[in-house]
């Protein structure tokens, strides 16, 4: 057997029964050894590749509809269908089906006789065929019941079919549906509503030719009108005749394309409103109804596409200033149907069709509907715009550029005359309309925020060899667009607080911020330009002080993303403007509240302290650790400060902080191997060999000496208490008011603490009571050199940088908690 070539394109049914393009290419049948029979393959036209292949099996059914369609299942929930370019293609390959099933290829189905039980095979076999009962009156109780016992069984599914095509029943039926409701024949009506429904679960597309040809559909409906669970008939027919009404906006020539929009908007109010919802037995039985509209929506889009006089004038007359805002209206839907109608286009078509929309001018006759007055005229035009951004946006960020180098052009030459141009920009339009929303709910603005969030974002944007699109489009965006999206927040921002604070703009201006941090976390030098050069941040944070806690939180969330770059331009900008004295007085106006304020503020200093951004840490422990020092509910501030304090030392000493690097090098630098040996020795080392106070140390550690390591120590040591001291005789005359500290003045709470000098001196590290300090007892120099070595190791505060080590904090707390247990000699051999 010969292979024949035809092109094809395969459809799978997926699981919301929607067929599923898997691609165009060329399908032959022939043998393959593999699945040891003729099987249909199909080889993709792109690169070859096998696309389909499909043992034709002997009992599967097979069906062939609208002549230029093969479908069949695979498997229980596996249905799959061949959509042939030429009638004769689809022919051919039906020929080779019904020729290894041994079936008349005049047919459109083939039988399928695996559900048949072998006794049903049996009788039916031997019967030749289904003999209906004469189409009469009297008759239609025993047609009900024929149809009604026909459905199980798919072989007489078969025969019930090809009876019902062959004697043209259907047609007979309906004229008995004239006479029953001319004799107002309830009961017959009743029966006519049963037979026809069981028709539509036959599931044949034959019978659907039929039941929705121009002369039929319109009493198929009537017959659908009589439900006998309803007391009173529906009324489909009446609505579709006088509410329903056929507008050509654009005058169609074509007699075919106008059917098949009538035909596909009548079977789809089928569908949708006058079949009862089937079953979950039942769903699977209209799998071709299904197929029928959507093969229509895709011939129907595939020919006005072909029309190019008919697109010719609908765009002409949507840019014309001429035509009446009716008129345009009816257009703007139109063009809108059209657009939805394309979502069941495959992929390489869908490709073809936005691509002829725009070499129509599409995106410039948006522009011009967006500019109008209307609002119902711009939702839809909207819409138009969301498909054209979500299937392409890369065409829309190229049209808005070239209309920007345009302008531009225009601009220099009317600057040249001294005239003003007005043109606005595709893009700018969008943005107005969101900040313009009259919706309460900004249902609306919402759509546009999306639709802008996708055109920015650079995960979309292409990079080719000669060009980059994301460096394009974002400085185009940055010079021409980013100052028309600011303009509400910098509007409502001049002052300490916002200057308009109602519902809706709070909701507008939080959509404002969530674009903003979108393009903080995803654009890089661009934003972060224009936040510093046009201190947006501060303006931000003037929401803080919004009523609206949704919006104080949307601030929030954009600083903490700023922070969260741990970048060190924006760390310069936040210090120099003393932009935390906003989120510190917010958290202190939150007072004792546990909510989400207060957790998302608190988890921001936790960030810093976590990351350990040493110039953030600085700034606000010398600015707001007054404000903040009485919060022990957490342990984030405390560590904050804590922080600060070995930033301070490693300065003050850089001696003692390149000691605890080399420490900390050694430390971590040991091989396992060695550090275990080197624990058994520890362990089982008699503390009753060792010298009084001697520790036993690693040959590299004893070769230092002494005295180098404990002297700057004792300095240090000195240096921290008369330094303390001093920072408290300062703290007890100042506030912080002047320039050095925020310039505003805290509303402190009744329990808030505001005296520095309540701290108790047990927990400032060498302060006189503490151990190791100059004053005290155990200080290095007033006693023997193991009480100093003692005083050394177990002093915290002032040997912080022998066993704080940065990002080490928990570690440093159990080597404290063991070294309180150990003796002296191990301590000093476990320190080294």
């Amino acid at each position: 057997m010969t292979d024949t070539r035809r092109r094809v394109k395969v459809y799978t049914l997926n699981e919301d029964r929607q067929w599923d393009d898997r691609g165009t290419g060329h399908v032959s049948s022939g043998y393959v050894e593999r699945l040891k029979g003729m099987s249909l393959l199909v080889r993709a036209e792109s690169d070859g590749s096998l696309l389909l292949e499909s043992k034709i099996n002997p009992n599967t059914a097979y069906q062939k509809q609208q002549d230029t369609l093969i479908v069949w299942s695979e498997a229980e929930n596996y249905d799959l269908a061949l959509s042939f370019q030429e009638k004769a293609g689809c022919d051919e390959i039906w020929e080779k089906i019904c020729q290894v099933q041994g079936k008349d290829p005049s047919v459109d189905i083939t039988q399928d006789l695996v559900d048949e039980s072998e006794e049903e095979r049996f009788d039916d076999m031997s019967s030749p065929g289904l003999e209906l009962p004469s189409c009469e009156l009297s008759r239609l109780e025993e047609i009900a019941e024929l149809v009604a016992s026909s459905l199980p069984s798919p072989l007489r599914r078969e025969k019930l079919a090809l009876a019902l095509e062959n004697e043209g029943y259907i047609k007979k039926l309906l004229e008995l549906f004239h006479v029953c409701e001319d004799l107002e024949n309830i009961e017959g009506l009743h029966h006519l509503y049963e037979i026809i429904k069981g028709i539509f679960l036959l599931n044949r597309t034959a019978l659907f030719e039929v039941m929705f040809s121009e002369e039929c559909i319109m009493d198929v409906i009537g017959c659908l009108e009589y439900d006998p669970a309803l007391s009173q008939p529906r009324k489909h027919r009446e609505f579709l005749t006088k509410t329903a009404k056929f507008k050509e906006v654009i005058p169609i020539s074509d007699p075919e394309l106008k059917q098949k929009i009538h035909q596909t908007y009548r079977v789809q109010y089928i569908q949708d409103m006058v079949l009862p919802t089937p079953s979950v037995f039942e769903e699977n039985m209209l799998s071709t109804l299904h197929s029928f509209i959507f093969f229509n929506k895709v011939e129907i889009v595939g020919m006005l596409q072909e029309d190019e006089k008919f697109l010719t004038d609908l765009f002409a007359q949507l840019t014309d200033e001429a035509t009446d805002e009716e008129k345009r209206q009816e257009l703007v839907n139109f063009l809108k149907e059209f657009c939805a109608f394309s979502q069941t286009l495959q992929p390489q078509n869908r490709d073809a069709f936005f691509k002829t929309l725009s070499n129509m001018g599409i995106l410039p006759a948006l522009e011009v509907i967006l500019g109008m007055d209307d609002t119902q005229v711009r939702s839809a035009a909207t819409d138009i715009f969301s498909y054209l951004v979500e299937y392409n946006p890369s065409m829309v960020r190229e049209f808005v550029m070239q209309e920007a180098q345009q302008n531009d052009d225009v601009s220099k030459k009317l600057t040249e005359q001294k005239i003003t141009s007005k043109d606005i920009l595709l893009i700018n339009l969008i943005i107005e309309h969101m900040i313009c929303d009259t919706d309460p709910e900004l249902g609306g603005a919402v759509q546009l925020m999306g639709l802008l969030r996708t055109l920015v974002d650079p995960e979309n944007m292409l990079a080719t060899a000669n060009k980059t699109e994301k460096t394009e489009f974002l400085g185009f965006f940055y010079k021409h667009c980013m100052h028309v999206l600011t303009a509400p927040l910098l509007a409502n921002t001049t002052e300490d607080k916002p200057s308009k604070d109602d519902f809706q703009t709070a909701q507008l201006l939080a959509l404002v911020l969530e674009l903003l941090t979108f393009c903080v976390e995803h654009h890089t030098y661009h934003i972060k330009n224009y936040i510093i050069n046009k201190d947006i941040l501060r303006r931000v944070l003037v929401l803080m002080a919004s009523k609206h806690a949704f919006l104080a939180l949307c601030a929030l969330r954009f600083k903490r993303k700023i922070i969260g770059l741990k970048d060190e331009f924006y760390n310069r900008y936040i210090m120099k403007s003393f932009l935390f004295e906003p989120v510190v007085k917010a958290f202190l106006n939150n007072g004792s509240r546990y909510n989400l304020m207060n957790s998302a503020i608190i988890e921001m200093f936790e960030f810093i302290r976590v990351e350990d951004i040493k110039s953030l840490t600085a700034h606000v422990i010398e600015n707001y650790w007054k404000a903040l020092e009485d919060v022990d509910y957490v342990q984030t501030f405390k560590g904050l400060k804590l922080r600060f304090e070995q930033q301070r030392e490693r300065q003050d000493n850089p001696k003692l902080d390149s000691m605890r690097s080399i420490l900390r090098n050694h430390r971590y630098r040991r091989d396992a191997r060695t550090l275990e040996d080197e624990e058994e020795m520890w362990f089982n080392t008699d503390e009753d060999d060792m010298e009084d106070g001697e520790a036993v140390m690693s040959p590299s550690d004893k070769a230092k000496n002494d005295d180098d390591i404990m002297d700057p120590i004792s300095k240090f040591m000195e240096r921290k208490k008369l330094k303390e001291s001093e920072e408290k005789e300062v703290l007890l005359k100042t506030n912080l008011s002047g320039r050095q500290s925020p310039s505003f003045k805290l509303s402190l709470s009744s329990g808030t603490k505001t005296n520095l000098t309540s701290q108790s001196s047990a927990n400032l590290p060498g302060s006189p009571g503490s151990p190791g300090s100059p004053g005290s007892p155990g200080s290095p120099g007033s006693v023997p050199k193991s009480t100093s070595q003692t005083a050394a190791i177990t002093t915290k505060g002032g040997l912080v940088g022998l066993v704080d080590y940065p990002d080490d904090d928990e570690d440093d707390d159990e080597d404290e908690d063991k070294e309180d247990t150990l003796p002296l000699s191990k301590k000093a051999k476990f320190e080294s």
